[in-house]
């Protein structure tokens, strides 16, 4: 297949979660209509092709098929995107990062906390967190490619269940030019529009498993960004309830832990 400037791609595996592919590929629609879209999948057939530019199959899926997936885009500018993520606002000039950087990306959320801490072979410092691989901008280059390629191969290798902890790894000790998106391209916590004032930011790409609770037992299925926004709001509160100054915005800020 003919490469092309750049697009988006999915990876779903799964009847669940090429559901959310759809309903993530069809918001970007709304808002790109003439982006390219294509998914990668183990069931190219159960998927309506009027939605998507190209279907791709996977032939060995495995719970990290996105990795292999990955380096197949056609795409010379490539943006990967979870299937748990609505697109609310146009990508606008997204894509001309790439002129600079070779990928980007966004930091992880609960960075306080040891799973986002871990890495693989290295203890970088609290500055230097995971960063999600849930939205990838990235190039189609040698270089990118053999990175991919590695990180594919080091996390089988290493038999961790985040792939995030070898990427910390290859990111910290490796030399490509990656830039941190701002955190509307990538919007793990939508309570965070509750603070933002209008000139703020422009919320792009949003990124939540609470897009997935119908699929672990905890919750309807939620199709709509006012409903995806109740439910954040709620979970925040479960999250803070119980804790010491959990009712409190300035006892929270006034306690923090202390960077390690």
């Amino acid at each position: 297949m003919k490469a092309m400037d750049k697009g988006v791609i999915y990876v779903a595996t799964g009847h669940d979660y090429r559901d959310l592919a759809l309903q993530s590929a069809r918001s970007l629609r709304q808002v790109e209509p003439g982006l390219p879209i294509d998914l990668f999948t183990d069931a190219p057939d159960a998927v309506p092709r009027d939605l998507f530019d190209a279907v791709h199959p996977i032939e060995n899926p495995h719970r990290r098929s996105k990795l292999d997936c990955m380096r197949q885009t056609r795409f010379e500018r490539t943006l990967y995107l979870d299937c748990d993520t609505l697109v609310t606002a146009p990508l606008g000039d997204l894509f001309d990062l790439l002129g600079r950087f070779e990928m980007a990306l966004a930091h992880d959320v609960r960075r306080a906390s040891d799973l986002i801490r871990e890495g693989l072979d290295h203890s970088t410092p609290y500055a230097f967190p995971q960063m999600n691989s849930g939205v990838v901008l990235y190039r189609r280059d040698k270089r990118v490619m053999d990175f991919l390629r590695d990180w594919a191969r080091r996390f089988a290798e290493a038999g961790v269940v985040r792939d995030q902890v070898v990427l910390k790894d290859m990111l910290w000790q490796g030399d490509l030019a990656f830039y941190v998106l701002p955190p509307e391209f990538n919007l793990r916590r939508l309570t965070v529009l509750d603070a933002w004032e209008p000139e703020d930011a422009i919320p792009t790409i949003l990124h939540s498993h609470r897009l997935m609770d119908h699929m672990r037992g905890s919750g309807t299925r939620i199709t709509q960004v006012d409903k995806l926004i109740e439910a954040e709001r709620a979970a925040l509160g479960e999250e803070w309830a119980g804790r010491k100054g959990g009712d409190d915005a300035l006892t929270r800020l006034l306690n923090p832990r202390a960077n390690r």
